[in-house]
């Protein structure tokens, strides 16, 4: 099997996708390689807003707007853990540069600096990621589960989560009302 690094590039659900988990989802690859994947829905907004998740871990929020924001449904993977996708500004203690235009933060310190007003200027709060497993996700892409396209940061950061799908969709220039469920190989 051909060896592919999906690290920074957005995965979409196919119209066949059965897994509730992933159906109409957009997920960002974070990391990818022989150990496996770990991504990012970042589509799936919950019922939960940054100001009731900073209560439970003892912040204040103050920012009104930042208050409402939602947080997301980013796998389910350690649904109770928090991880922050943001714009790099600095590194925080549990950062993983994606490059120069992603990070993942898994430390409780990005938070903190959110809620002084000294946290990155965009960013995504989710609860839970997704993983693969080695060679998992390269299989579930050879059984047509995912579309991937190379990633841009305004498809997260600068759409609502409504918004998302669609324009990671646009990057691949297809209409995809017109994708079929079945595979075809040449």
């Amino acid at each position: 099997m051909d060896t592919v690094n999906l690290t920074h590039h957005f995965l979409i659900a196919m119209p066949s996708m059965a897994d509730p988990n992933f159906s109409g989802t957009l997920t960002y690859i974070c990391d990818h390689g022989t150990q496996g994947a770990l991504g990012l829905v970042v589509n799936r907004p919950i019922e939960l807003e940054l100001s009731t998740l900073f209560e439970q871990i003892g912040l204040d929020l103050p920012d009104e707007m930042l208050r409402h924001q939602a947080v997301y449904y980013g796998g389910p993977v350690q649904t109770e853990r928090g991880f922050v996708l943001h714009r790099p500004t600095h590194n925080y203690q549990s950062t993983l540069t994606v490059n120069n235009a992603v990070s993942l933060t898994t430390s409780k310190d990005v938070l903190e600096a959110v809620a002084q007003g000294e946290g990155p200027g965009q960013f995504l709060v989710s609860l839970g990621y997704a993983g693969w497993g080695p060679g998992q996700l390269e299989q579930e892409m050879a059984q047509n589960a995912w579309l991937s396209v190379a990633a841009e940061p305004g498809v997260i950061f600068d759409h609502t989560p409504e918004e998302r799908l669609g324009a990671a969709i646009k990057l691949l220039g297809i209409d995809f009302s017109h994708l079929s469920d079945t595979a075809g190989h040449a």
